[in-house]
């Protein structure tokens, strides 16, 4: 006899729904203790500054770039991937000796090279997650730079994206209604993404009123964070295409209970990239960070 052709046993049905609930609780308890794990060393390479900053998010670049050339699956992915970490480790070395213009003068022939190693059907694929990485690297460097809105300018980014990150998922699931793209991402609503959104700009705000060095009008970054809040959803978006797109579920499996560091920086980067391409279109000072802040 099939054993489907048996009676459920007494309490079957509650049974398997505690043991999913279980698993669904220790499966959150690994995820924040991951997050609180990776907050705790981001916050402590911002308060450091200098090298210790450069290399925390040098790793982080690595990773990205290692994450991205592997899921894509094109062919020689040990090149590309060591191509990538010559350029990246260069654009590090470059910056803290206040030479980075050669570090976009070497990003085109690296990323041709990575293209090449690629092949046919991949070429643009393998080159753009190189630039992935380096955009997330020359971002993060660029804005910390400052020696007095540049530690604001990370802590903002820190306190818009984790804050709509955190804020959309509490969001979405409490007050649910019209999935955002079912598509790409069929558990984020519309409902989150608006919750996250505001709530991600608001903590930004209050974050950069707050800090010592900037005192920052809240009106203003209010607004820039409504901004860097939907660009960070919209890099959440794109990353979860991308994995479609390859059919894979996490980018690596690198961090317990989140994946992949793309699945944990796709908004982060987005949002770092928006800041400092703004920054630099309105900075009066010549400094990207100040862009964002100073509103005098």
């Amino acid at each position: 006899m099939d054993k489907s052709d048996l009676p459920p046993a007494p309490g079957g049905a509650a049974s398997a729904q505690g043991l999913m609930a279980r698993h669904h609780l220790g499966d959150l308890w690994v995820r924040a203790a991951s997050a609180l794990v990776l907050a705790s060393a981001a916050l402590g390479a911002l308060a450091l500054g200098g090298w210790p900053f450069a290399l925390y998010w040098l790793i982080s670049a690595l990773a990205v770039n290692w994450e991205w050339q592997r899921l894509i699956g094109a062919p020689l992915p040990l090149l590309r991937v060591l191509a990538g970490a010559v350029l990246l480790g260069a654009v590090v070395v470059l910056f803290r000796i206040g030479r980075i213009e050669y570090a976009f003068l070497l990003a085109a022939p690296v990323a041709a090279f990575v293209a090449w190693a690629a092949g046919p059907g991949f070429r643009l694929w393998a080159a753009g997650g190189l630039l992935y990485a380096a955009g997330l690297l020359v971002a993060v460097l660029s804005l910390r730079h400052d020696p007095f809105f540049g530690a604001c300018a990370i802590g903002w980014l820190f306190a818009v994206v984790w804050g709509a990150d955190i804020c959309a998922y509490f969001g979405g699931r409490l007050i649910g209604g019209p999935k955002l793209a079912p598509r790409i991402s069929p558990g984020k609503t519309w409902s989150g993404f608006l919750v996250g959104v505001f709530c991600g700009a608001a903590l930004g705000a209050i974050v950069a009123h707050l800090w010592p060095t900037a005192r920052s009008p809240l009106g203003e970054v209010f607004l820039l964070g409504l901004a860097a809040g939907a660009l960070a959803q919209a890099g959440d978006l794109f990353e979860s295409w991308i994995k479609r797109r390859f059919g894979v579920k996490d980018s690596s499996r690198l961090i317990p209970g989140h994946g992949g560091v793309m699945d944990r920086l796709d908004g982060f980067i987005a949002a770092a990239v928006f800041a400092v391409l703004f920054g630099l279109w309105r900075a009066v000072p010549p400094s990207a960070a100040a862009g964002l802040f100073y509103w005098q």
